[in-house]
């Protein structure tokens, strides 16, 4: 079963329109599926909106992530609580396209760990990306692959799709924020876990607040690729891919 993680921090404006899409398209392609919602203390009427989605679709359930709010902790109770063999990170903005998802969950059925996503290789898109954005995502990532010495060029990219043995071995994760969009992708390689790279699409939200503030989440980044960079390079194979 796929699991959708969707961690939501004051979503009202688009949480309903974001998961209706994606069951009805998860429907159309008969893919036995659950939502899971993480309500990131939100002080806005999202939780409202959930439990009418709840009612509304069988498919779809949420938990409550206890303070403090952050991605990072959202996801990390997502994958504390879900019950399928495979979770993908999913936007609540509508950031992410269900189409893409159904692209990622074909590619992890032909036999990969995880299926990670790129906006930046042939065949990715994105739409109404800030400019300044656009030039540090790119300076991030160039870095992460010149200090790591990968070829995946999108590691900072949440939409990703892991199996329930990958988020096993990936324990313990430290991120409480973004970082763990970095984390997660960086310990799956240098664990030896398969992953396949689908393009993907990424168009701006059109309603609320982002959520990533770039000025809080540098050092935040710095300190994970570090400790993946002491990980890869002094652990002496203390950790391996689970078989």
């Amino acid at each position: 079963m796929l699991s959708v993680i969707i961690p939501a921090h004051n979503e009202q404006g688009c949480i309903q329109e974001t998961t209706t899409k994606l069951v009805k398209r998860l429907e159309q392609e008969t893919i036995h599926h659950e939502i899971l919602i993480v309500n990131d203390n939100s002080t806005d009427n999202t939780e409202e909106i959930l439990k009418t989605l709840s009612s509304q679709y069988a498919t779809v359930w949420y938990v409550n992530n206890p303070p403090p709010n952050g991605f990072g902790l959202a996801v990390r109770q997502g994958l504390e609580h879900f019950k399928g063999d495979v979770a993908a990170i999913y936007m609540a903005d509508q950031s992410d396209d269900p189409e893409d998802l159904v692209k990622f969950y074909r590619k992890y059925q032909e036999g990969y760990d995880c299926v990670f996503g790129t906006r930046w290789s042939k065949g990715g898109k994105t739409y109404d990306y800030p400019l300044p954005k656009h030039l540090l995502n790119r300076l991030a990532n160039n870095f992460i692959r010149l200090i790591l010495q990968i070829k995946y060029d999108d590691v900072t990219n949440a939409f990703k799709l892991y199996s329930r043995k990958t988020i096993r071995g990936l324990q313990p994760l430290l991120s409480n924020h973004f970082n763990i969009t970095v984390e997660m992708p960086l310990k799956s390689i240098i664990r030896g876990y398969s992953y396949a790279v689908v393009p993907n699409s990424w168009t701006n939200r059109k309603t609320g607040e982002s959520k990533l503030k770039i000025k809080e989440m540098g050092s935040r980044y710095i300190f994970i690729i570090l400790y993946c960079v002491l990980e890869k390079w002094l652990s002496r194979k203390d950790y391996y891919r689970e078989y």
